[in-house]
């Protein structure tokens, strides 16, 4: 592939759906150029899988690729220790090396999910900050005050109620914005919490005498709760890697408010459809729901191809419109001695850890034949054969072993 020359529609595209462009003017004299751009996505491995909100900014990232250009996709093995502070009101607690491998192990292969491979560099930035040296540290730190990370705007709120902040977290934008110098990228983008941390990346490239990066921030995806943003710590979010039906389902459990902003961020569907079904929603000729459906029979199949999408939807059908218990639901063999529900749910049921499957039998989400189990340390045995129902969406009929 061949970077394209038509620098109008690369700007077009581009700035489809952003938020923030510092600046315009440097932008269209990069892609006037001619030539493959370095564009950066940094993310930190803090939780084990991506979400949808991860997908907004893969997806413009897709966007450069299909004109050429290459992605260099940072893993923040070493700043996901760290901890970025960004929108927090509190120090967040830092991870170990062990949690954050952990957790990385399977990002670099989920993100081809939506990026080209051969178009996307993978680098992990514990090559080059774990091996700074505390004079290399202090010229970093040097570039910028103490003033200018107060202007942040968490960093502002929390020192003005006198909430702690550790140095460490000074240093986050500061590790965030050596990245971009040590692969001289010529784009930074991100969600719109990151604006701060970008800009530091601008100054940072100045002074070791590099061009300073385009930043491009794109909107945050509000996550199930229609209210915070998408987060694995909130319990709201929609991962790759979810099973279809549960990914469905979760996207037709978003309020209606929604339906045109995940379809304008998280699909191909044409502005103009967009925006058509946004008026027909408000004028109240069609209903939500049907939108929604077109909205999450859409999103499923990017993830999972359309006829297993197409299953889902069959499903969802079934089971919240008809409310039917599905004719097809996968056998369970529980062991003649018995199995703890927790290890039934993470050893059999594909439920991700134990300590998830901890999570939701605690919080009233797993039944047997309509009996909500709620203690995890229960012991399911032979005689409890029947359906089993894991939140909404996920059924198993429990079988003793022959």
């Amino acid at each position: 592939m061949t970077v394209s020359s038509k620098k109008g529609e690369q700007l077009n595209t581009i700035l489809r759906n952003t938020i923030s462009l510092v600046t315009e003017r440097e932008l269209a004299e990069k892609l006037s150029e001619n030539r493959a751009l370095r564009v950066k996505l940094g993310v930190d491995p803090s939780v084990a899988d991506l979400h949808l909100g991860h997908a907004v900014v893969l997806r413009k990232l897709r966007q450069f690729q299909e004109f050429g250009h290459k992605v260099i996709l940072i893993i923040g093995d070493f700043t996901a220790r760290i901890g970025d502070p960004s929108g927090r009101s509190k120090t967040r607690p830092m991870l170990s090396k062990e949690e954050v491998e952990e957790n990385a192990r399977t990002y670099s292969t989920q993100a081809f999910t939506i990026l080209e491979k051969e178009l996307t560099e993978v680098r992990f930035n514990s090559e080059w900050l774990s091996k700074l040296t505390f004079e290399e540290l202090i010229r970093i730190s040097s570039c910028y005050t103490v003033a200018r990370m107060l202007e942040r705007d968490d960093f502002e709120k929390r020192y003005k109620q006198n909430e702690p902040i550790s140095i460490s977290e000074f240093m986050y934008p500061l590790a965030q914005a050596y990245d971009s110098v040590h692969i001289n990228a010529d784009v930074e983008i991100g969600g719109d919490d990151q604006y701060f941390n970008m800009l530091v990346g601008r100054r940072l490239q100045q002074d070791y005498g590099q061009k300073s990066q385009v930043v491009i921030t794109l909107p945050l995806l509000e996550g199930t709760d229609g209210k915070t943003k998408m987060s694995k710590s909130l319990g709201n979010y929609i991962a790759f890697e979810d099973d279809p039906k549960d990914m469905y389902g979760k996207l037709m459990s978003l309020p209606d408010e929604l339906i045109t902003k995940y379809l304008r961020l998280l699909t191909d569907i044409d502005e103009e459809k967009v925006k058509q079904i946004e008026s027909s929603i408000e004028q109240g000729a069609v209903n939500p729901r049907d939108s929604k459906m077109e909205m999450a029979l859409t999103i499923t199949e990017q993830f999972h191809g359309s006829a297993v999408a197409r299953e889902a939807q069959k499903h969802f059908i079934e089971v919240f419109q008809k409310r039917n218990i599905p004719k097809e639901i996968t056998d369970v063999f529980i062991p003649r001695e018995g199995i703890t529900v927790v290890d039934l749910l993470h050893e059999k049921c594909g439920v991700s850890s134990r300590s998830e499957a901890k999570r939701l039998v605690q919080g009233g989400g797993v039944s047997i034949e309509g009996r909500v189990v709620r203690d995890f340390r229960s012991v399911i045995r032979p005689e409890d054969e029947g359906v089993m129902r894991i939140g909404k969406r996920r059924f198993f009929r429990l079988r003793c072993e022959v």
